[in-house]
């Protein structure tokens, strides 16, 4: 099925975090000057973004929609390495769908420094997802940047569950068969130690936006996806019309889901698959391969993936996208008071001149060789993939037997580090 254009202008451990350096390199884009991460003469469009409306979402459904196309950027990735451009085999008027939920809330990040242009967009619940801060990133400078992970929900009673949106009407039954495995109750206590942040229990807040089949391909390409990140279609819950920030969150998202992807961490992703197949929810499973051998070279392991603390500039991205979207007001009380990393010491000070010092060529090498060999689609080649791996499982090591020891933490504030 069309979607036509809006017409207005393996299990990881819970101890374990095992992550691709190609993710971190593309954030560690986001911190060159705007000069160098935007094309010169590109001005940031400001131009106010419509609400995606129903008969887009209701579009994301058919069988035939993108939206359901496990295959889409396999399809997408194997035309451009062949120099084809996605215009010459999909329909003009088509889009994709796509879930947002870091630092691509903020317009700055997506619609300035990715240059994307949202054709509409609408602010949504995951009540299956989770936001976490577990992709590591640079000690002693950005520690970690955001992620997801699955929550553990069950089904709801069938009474607790009553359609609000002011835009449904009967006929969005066939559009609520998966509703009822997403909408489950949530586990309301975590343990979780003195020294860590407040929880949010609830269900992953995040943006979707409506994006054309040119910018989803740069999507993949600035996010790692299919190398880094591995895209999922996940169900969507938007707030009502008569939705206020002031209200609070509900637990069960009550209005009619739709279909949307987005990019998430392998680490989440095999965790899902291993946890459906010890169930036997077969038919949940994705159909997608497993990771190539080339990716899994020298992939690293984090301790704690939630031991680490983003950068008040990470977060503050973060922050700022979801003021913008005027988001819930408690779930932006959340993401206020998340502790960010800051260095307190004499000693950490040197410690990251030293670090940066060492290790600045290397993260420079690999930035200049992604641009020279990254193919039409933005996506770099295995035998660099490994080499990437490799520079940050020896960054990492360092700081592990080395810097941290002798200068001090370089991912949580040290007046915040758990006993």
């Amino acid at each position: 099925m069309t979607q036509k254009v809006p017409q207005v202008d393996e299990e990881v451990p819970t101890s374990r975090c095992r992550f691709n350096a190609t993710q971190t390199l593309d954030r560690l884009r986001g911190l060159l000057p705007a000069f160098l991460a935007k094309p010169p003469n590109v001005e940031l469009d400001t131009d106010p973004i419509p609400r995606t409306n129903l008969e887009r979402r209701r579009a994301s459904y058919a069988a035939a929609s993108l939206d359901q196309d496990e295959t889409l950027p396999e399809q997408i990735s194997t035309q451009q390495e062949h120099g084809i451009g996605v215009s010459e085999t999909f329909t003009k008027d088509e889009t994709v769908l796509y879930l947002a939920y870091g630092s691509n809330l903020a317009s700055k990040t997506f619609r300035g420094v990715r240059g994307i242009k949202p054709l509409s967009q609408i602010s949504v619940l995951v009540p299956e997802l989770r936001l976490t801060f577990d992709l590591p990133g640079i000690p002693y400078a950005e520690p970690c940047f955001a992620g997801t992970q699955y929550r553990d929900i069950s089904p709801p009673a069938y009474d607790e569950t009553e359609l609000q949106d002011d835009e449904t009407d009967v006929s969005d039954s066939e559009y609520l068969s998966e509703r009822t495995a997403l909408m489950g109750r949530t586990q309301q206590v975590e343990v979780v130690s003195d020294c860590d942040k407040r929880q949010w229990h609830k269900p992953l807040v995040g943006v979707v936006y409506e994006v054309t089949l040119a910018d989803y391909a740069k999507i993949i390409a600035t996010e790692g996806g299919g190398r880094g990140y591995r895209d999922r279609v996940i169900d969507c819950h938007p707030f009502s019309q008569t939705y206020k920030p002031s209200d609070p969150v509900p637990d069960y998202p009550t209005t009619p889901a739709f279909k949307a992807r987005t990019l998430l961490s392998p680490a989440a992703d095999n965790a899902r698959i291993k946890s459906l197949s010890q169930k036997g929810d077969v038919a949940l499973l994705p159909s997608g391969s497993k990771l190539s051998w080339w990716y899994t070279v020298c992939l690293h392991f984090r301790p704690d993936p939630n031991y680490a603390q983003p950068s008040a500039r990470y977060l503050g991205l973060i922050k700022t996208g979801a003021a913008e979207h005027d988001l819930p007001v408690s779930y932006q009380e959340y993401l206020a008071q998340i502790k960010t990393y800051h260095i307190t010491t004499t000693r950490q000070k040197i410690g990251k001149v030293i670090f940066l010092a060492l290790w600045a060529p290397s993260l420079i090498l690999t930035l200049a060789l992604s641009r020279i060999f990254a193919g039409p689609d933005g996506r770099i080649p295995p035998w660099l993939v490994v080499l990437v791996n490799t520079a940050f499982a020896g960054l990492w090591n360092s700081y592990d037997y080395f810097f941290a020891p002798v200068f001090g933490d370089g991912e949580r504030t040290l007046d915040d580090t758990r006993a």
